[in-house]
């Protein structure tokens, strides 16, 4: 049975996580706790982290072993259709036709005033068709219908990612975009009683990219990132103050946006293959825009799926279905 432990703060973000692992939904596993977390002194010392262990279910787990092997379990099931079948008892006929045919030639030989008999043998040549009839091209249909599958498949696509030119901190402008971030992350997190460091840097296009070191985890990050996502909020409300032009504010911290995009991709892929298993419709999990950029973009040069989202925030999702 395929399981996946997690560890987070909580046992919700734990379980939240185990889900987008194996891109499956609660419905679709066991959950086990094998530890509960704990906050600690104050919600900062001694605290420990809960772990989770997601079994699949059965119906699932067999839903996923058909991606994987699904072109391949039809074939000895449709190998054995034409053994069953009743055909071959009707190539009997011809030959017991040829049978009945055959002694009335000697027959009518012993006759010599009638020269147009040896013209007969054109009768059996016709016969001879039928049993060349679409029997072979009926065998050959099956063998096509377990490869448009794999036809289908096509690599998804992976966001492009800008170059990024860091800037030392001794050599911000604090009156730049880089240098208001700056300055205001280090005050924000100096009053949420978090030690860190912060590297600025900026791409072709002048916007501002952000990324948090030192002891973070769980605490900038939050649930599924809102907590990196409200920070990041903030600083760009903080950047966009009485300028002209709007610069965009990425931040980023422990490579958290790597790996939920990493995860993203391989969730998008797994469900498409999913709704092309089943020929229905897969709806994820609610997501904020950036996520669902992700998953409309690691799917849109698919040649069997198209995407597009349904809802209203903060419910808003992706729903994948079969191009007609």
């Amino acid at each position: 049975m395929k399981q996946y432990e997690a560890s987070a703060r909580t046992v919700e973000e734990a379980i939240e996580q185990g889900l987008a692992e194996l891109g499956v939904s609660i419905g679709d596993v066991d959950v086990q706790v094998i530890e509960e977390g704990s906050k600690g002194l104050f919600g900062l010392f001694g605290s420990r982290l809960a772990k989770v262990r997601l079994t699949v279910k059965a119906e699932e787990e067999n839903l996923l072993e058909d991606l994987i092997g699904g072109g391949e379990a039809k074939k000895p099931a449709e190998d054995k259709k034409p053994a069953g079948e009743k055909k071959p008892a009707e190539t009997k006929k011809p030959a017991e036709e040829k049978k009945a045919a055959e002694p009335k030639k000697p027959a009518e030989a012993k006759k010599p005033a009638e020269p147009k008999k040896p013209a007969e043998p054109k009768k059996p040549a016709e016969q001879k068709k039928p049993e060349k009839a679409a029997e072979p091209a009926q065998e050959s249909v099956p063998e096509k219908t377990p490869a448009e599958p794999r036809e289908v498949k096509t690599e998804i696509q992976v966001l492009e990612k800008p170059e990024v030119t860091m800037i030392p901190a001794d050599q911000l402008d604090p009156e730049s975009p880089a240098g208001k971030a700056h300055a205001f992350l280090m005050e924000l997190t100096r009053l949420m009683g978090v030690e860190v460091t912060v590297d600025m840097g900026t791409d072709a296009e002048g916007h501002v990219y952000g990324y948090i070191n030192g002891d973070t985890l769980g605490i900038l990050i939050g649930r599924r990132g809102e907590t990196l996502d409200a920070v990041q909020y903030l600083t760009s409300l903080k950047v966009n103050r009485d300028q002209e032009n709007y610069t965009r504010v990425t931040l980023d911290t422990e490579n958290y946006r790597a790996k939920r995009e990493d995860t993203l991709i391989r969730l998008a892929n797994r469900m498409a293959n999913r709704a092309i298993r089943t020929g229905r419709k897969v709806s994820l999990e609610p997501m904020n825009p950036y996520e669902r950029r992700i998953i409309h973009y690691a799917l849109q040069k698919n040649e069997a799926v198209m995407t597009h989202s349904e809802g209203d925030e903060p419910n808003r999702h992706v729903v994948i279905t079969l191009k007609k």
